[in-house]
């Protein structure tokens, strides 16, 4: 044996001591030969469940920052209240252009009902009180006729626009659209039609029931901003 020779035992060809296991084999911090690095159980996670990055399910709001997954669209934002009053106030101002031209019309009619009344004659003549009567019963229709019309204007302009085109003018100017939560899409005649309902069903509480319904989405602490309309109706309000 010589002093000057590093592997003194010709049998030892890596050079340890004996009990030892030779470095380079598998189970000692190399991986097989043929199977790939970065599997699970290498410290490569590859997006499963625990690995540290989640799948986000459909409707599922992402960190409170607004933004949101809907089926279809993908990511989108939720409108806030500020652009949502915005496109109400728009919407209040056509609205108001459409009733002023049919008042317009209603007011002449009703007036043209009361000048047939000054053609009844005396309150002597037999026939008086049954044209007073008639012209009365025509001013009432008149009336009735308004607030029929009016009813129509504002069913017609909320439900259809937002069922078929999922936004009305306000929105539209203001990059807003109505959608389907769990689809993405238009809300469709039913959801448009709930969801214009229930705030009308709130004028009748002298407008109180209504101002609650359009100011509920404060009240919502899922983040989403849904009224109570939107929740009944299974929408979102989205910025497009």
């Amino acid at each position: 044996m010589s002093f000057g020779d590093p592997n003194p035992n010709p049998n030892n060809p890596y050079g340890q001591q004996p009990g030892q296991p030779p470095q380079g084999q598998p189970g000692y911090g190399y991986p097989q030969q043929g199977q790939p690095q970065g599997q699970p159980g290498y410290g490569y996670p590859q997006g499963q469940p625990g690995s540290g990055y989640p799948q986000q399910a459909p409707g599922t709001l992402q960190a409170n920052n607004g933004y949101i997954n809907v089926p279809v669209l993908g990511t989108v934002q939720v409108a806030s209240m500020g652009r949502r009053l915005g496109a109400r106030c728009i919407d209040a101002v056509v609205i108001g252009v459409v009733y002023a031209i049919f008042s317009a019309i209603g007011i002449a009619g009703a007036m043209g009902v009361a000048d047939s009344v000054d053609e009844c004659g005396s309150s002597l003549d037999p026939g008086y009180q049954s044209c007073v009567n008639e012209a009365s019963s025509g001013f009432i229709a008149t009336m009735l006729g308004m607030i029929l019309v009016f009813g129509l204007i504002t069913l017609l302009y909320e439900w259809l626009m937002i069922s078929l085109l999922g936004a009305t003018v306000g929105k539209m100017a203001l990059g807003l659209k109505v959608v389907k939560e769990n689809t993405g899409l238009n809300p469709g005649l039913g959801g448009g039609f709930i969801r214009w309902i229930i705030p009308i069903v709130g004028v009748f509480l002298c407008y109180i029931g209504a101002l609650l319904v359009y100011l509920s989405p404060f009240f919502d602490n899922s983040g989403k901003l849904q009224g109570w309309h939107d929740r009944a109706a299974g929408t979102l309000v989205i910025k497009k």
